[in-house]
């Protein structure tokens, strides 16, 4: 069975971007960010809500296209429809049954790429199964949280963790349900 990491930039207070979206004081560039996207290409497949989706088109994502393309891209939503799609992207509807079927599919881990109400959603459908943080040396006071508006609560097992000289750490973690 595949498992789902929630692989996330943060705040120190908690936020995967501040006010408005805004996501210019997180790290943008350096060896912790290196390591991010060397880690993005061990997975097929990303998962994602739509308003995640819909965040790249600020920079330049068109509507049906992917925004990593060596991925799979599943975006999960109950109102988005593109006129025309790439192949490697697919809506599918918020429900537990699609997940796990993504899940028990082969191939490997899968990326998820947010965002915060999404999360939390699976989180309290207990479908995360790791949790990366790329902890940001910031404090943004407002903005997206990490899960939403959910106020789930879960045990986390410490599995790795990196500390870059920027600052920016990125901690791994088992959930434990």
């Amino acid at each position: 069975m595949r498992k789902i990491n929630y692989y996330v930039a943060t705040s120190l207070d908690g936020y995967i971007a501040g006010k408005n979206e805004d996501i210019s004081m997180f790290v943008q560039k350096g060896p912790g960010v290196e390591k991010y996207q060397q880690d993005l290409l061990t997975f097929d497949t990303i998962i994602m809500g739509r308003k995640t989706y819909e965040f790249g088109y600020k920079y330049g994502l068109t509507p049906g296209q992917p925004a990593y393309p060596h991925l799979k891209h599943f975006i999960f939503s109950n109102s988005l429809e593109f006129e025309s799609a790439h192949p490697q992207v697919k809506v599918l509807p918020v429900e537990v049954r699609e997940i796990q079927k993504l899940k028990a599919e082969s191939g490997t881990d899968i990326y998820l790429c947010g965002g915060g109400e999404f999360a939390g959603w699976l989180l309290e459908n207990k479908q995360i199964d790791t949790l990366t943080i790329k902890l940001n040396p910031i404090i943004l006071g407002d903005g997206i949280r990490l899960f939403g508006s959910y106020q789930t609560s879960a045990r986390l097992k410490l599995t790795d963790q990196l500390t870059f000289e920027d600052g920016l750490k990125i901690i791994t973690y088992q959930v434990e349900y």
